[in-house]
């Protein structure tokens, strides 16, 4: 008798049409991903194709959302892996219904939508909320650095980038000589030298506009921005002296950057000639600074009406040719200090996390310190929650000493929100030099009571946990993109698959209880 097995006969052609439907489990978190999407308002997606039909056929929108969504929940963000998996992998294969976007489709789809894909982070969020994962007791607030897509090596001062940039001209000059000879290069083509050439090169073009063929436009250069006036320096940088006002100077400067966030040039020669005008633009900057503050002292009258006592200041002399370094590859990126493994080239990620480690807010700043980012954390966590449709706002905010502040730890206090702050670092032996008094003491006493003891721990409950899950866990500990709105895009997608999969869990949860 022979031996008995299940048949695997490969040649066997399906007898009836295959269904998605049975490659795959109900419970699969493809099919969870699918049903998400189809809750979520993808309007803003739809609205920036055209609508009279004409052009050729885009990817569907929600299929290209589920995909990414997906992709970033299994660990995956890179453009050819995930076309790699549309091949081979059974869920993204049901979830593009058999199609395959190449991967140039998927990355132009993510530079098309970034502001779109970024929102998405809110659609998730207000999921989570109607399934009751989004609590507001007790929310921790944190940053960790994430590194960028750039090398250290890749910080240039001054001298070097223009230094490139001149090479850079003589290797195209030479280039140029090589394929042009004696010719200028500039030169009309053949066809448009005579007048009987022209029209029927004209002729040519007007047929083919008439036709309804693109006519691809243009790399366009940046404009650079008008120069903002010189205005008095807020809070309290007005009175601490020539420092505050240049570092009021730079920090509106980089405001400002965040607000337009340019995408980073593809060309190195495009980005040595971006850093060397970021460069010059911090110098303007600094220079229109200090002259406002030399005016300012020499009016003599300070703005509480208080004549200025002792000498006039010195006066400061700023450099011809501006100073320090910027990153050539990501100008946005920075050189952060990382506890544990040094300085790196990238960007501190923040987050706002509650007691069931659903992230309710996530940003990004450019700053080494999480000092002063504890209010514009709170604020953009309650505007998440606004638009996520939950009312309550958090009534105490955690946060490691870092984010000691005073002005906005009395403001939050002042809207309500309890804030536990550790005046000491972990580290440290004993209180800081100076750092004593009543606010210092009180807090110390109120996280030594059990109460504040068990509020506190909350923060290294929650916020920690998803930090070293999404770092080592998902392994998306750098970023792939580069641009400070790519990486805040990329952020915010990394988090709100975090959310889903947390969503997906509570739902499988649910459903066997």
């Amino acid at each position: 008798m022979a031996q008995n097995f299940i048949q695997c006969d490969r040649e066997q052609a399906f007898l009836m049409p295959p269904s998605l439907r049975e490659w795959l489990a109900e419970d699969h978190l493809a099919w969870f991903v699918i049903e998400a999407v189809a809750a979520m308002d993808l309007a803003e997606f739809y609205a920036d194709y055209r609508s009279d039909g004409h052009g050729r056929a885009a990817y569907e929108p929600s299929m290209m959302v589920a995909l990414l969504l997906y992709a970033y929940a299994t660990e995956q963000r890179s453009a050819r892996a995930i076309e790699r998996h549309c091949r081979q992998d059974i869920a993204y294969r049901v979830i593009c219904a058999n199609r395959v976007p190449d991967h140039a489709t998927i990355a132009r789809f993510v530079v098309r939508h970034e502001a779109a894909l970024a929102e998405l982070f809110g659609s998730v969020l207000a999921l989570c909320a109607k399934a009751g994962l989004v609590s507001t007791g007790v929310v921790a607030i944190d940053g960790t650095k994430l590194t960028a897509n750039a090398s250290r090596e890749a910080n240039l001062d001054y001298e070097r980038i223009a230094r490139e940039i001149v090479a850079e001209a003589r290797a195209t000059d030479e280039a140029e000589d090589e394929l042009f000879g004696e010719a200028r290069g500039d030169e009309l083509p053949e066809e448009l030298r005579t007048t009987e050439g022209r029209r029927r090169w004209l002729a040519e073009a007007t047929r083919e506009r008439e036709s309804g063929q693109a006519v691809s436009p243009s790399e366009t250069a940046f404009e650079q921005p008008a120069d903002e006036p010189a205005t008095m320096p807020r809070g309290r940088a007005i009175d601490q002296g020539r420092r505050g006002w240049l570092r009021d100077a730079r920090q509106r400067l980089d405001e400002r950057r965040e607000r337009e966030a340019r995408p980073i040039p593809r060309s190195r020669e495009a980005r040595l000639a971006e850093s060397r005008r970021r460069l010059q633009e911090e110098l303007v900057a600094e220079r229109s600074a200090n002259e406002a503050y030399e005016a300012y002292r020499a009016h003599g009258i300070s703005r509480d009406g208080r004549r200025f006592g002792g000498d006039p200041p010195s006066p400061h002399r700023l450099p011809e040719t501006p100073i320090g370094k910027i990153n050539t590859t990501d100008p946005d990126s920075r050189l952060l200090k990382a506890p544990g493994i040094g300085y790196v080239q990238g960007y501190n990620a923040q987050a706002t996390v509650n007691e069931k480690q659903i992230v309710l807010a996530a940003e990004i700043s450019v700053d080494s310190p999480d000092f002063g980012h504890l209010e514009p954390m709170v604020d953009a966590t309650v505007a998440e929650l606004t638009r996520a449709g939950v009312a309550e706002q958090p009534k105490v905010a955690v946060a490691d000493a870092g984010y000691w502040h005073h002005e906005q730890m009395d403001s939050l206090a002042a809207n309500g929100i309890a804030v536990l702050i550790p005046p000491d670092a972990t580290k440290r032996k004993g209180a800081r030099p100076g750092w004593q008094g009543r606010r210092y003491e009180w807090m110390r006493r109120v996280l030594a009571t059990e109460l504040g003891q068990r509020l506190y721990r909350t923060r290294s409950q929650t916020i920690e946990p998803m930090f070293g899950h999404t770092k080592h866990n998902r392994g998306m500990s750098r970023f792939h993109r580069r641009g400070r709105s790519a990486a805040r895009t990329e952020w915010r997608l990394i988090t709100a698959t975090h959310n889903l999969t947390k969503l997906h869990g509570h739902t499988l949860a649910s459903a066997t209880a």
